[in-house]
């Protein structure tokens, strides 16, 4: 069962400011790193974080590290609850279209159930969120 489980990953990129969650699929098979990036694929990304001065910067400032301490997983990694959280507070925030407003529910934003660093979350319709599944 665990290959029909979408994997979350959280992209930032602070050069741009920019923040986003895709699935394993995007990743894959969209153009989300072009998107977020500039660069046609995730395996461009260690050649961008070396040569890219302005990208090394931006990072180094969001971080708070060094340009030696930069590792690939600060702009690209599996996402945890506490992101979701934060996209949740996002939605909360945004202008609510009117069949929103009705119902006072946020739209799923992914599959039912999903694999996030602490584990497999799934949706739960009446409070729209994620909620770990026990495994026992």
């Amino acid at each position: 069962m665990n290959y029909d489980i979408e994997t979350i990953y959280y992209l930032a990129n602070p050069e741009t400011d920019q923040i986003t969650f895709a699935t394993g699929s995007q990743l894959r098979y969209e153009d989300i790193i072009k998107d977020v990036f500039g660069v046609a694929s995730i395996h461009d990304l260690p050649m961008m974080i070396q040569y890219n001065k302005s990208f090394q910067t931006s990072i180094c400032k969001y971080f708070g590290v060094a340009e030696n301490e930069i590792t690939l997983e600060m702009i690209v990694r599996v996402a945890s609850k506490i992101d979701l959280l934060q996209l949740k507070k996002q939605y909360e925030e945004q202008p609510l279209q009117v069949s929103q407003e009705e119902s006072g529910m946020i739209p799923r934003p992914f599959d039912t159930v999903i694999r996030l660093q602490e584990g497999i979350f799934q949706w739960d319709e009446e409070h729209s969120s994620y909620n770990l599944v026990e495994t026992t």
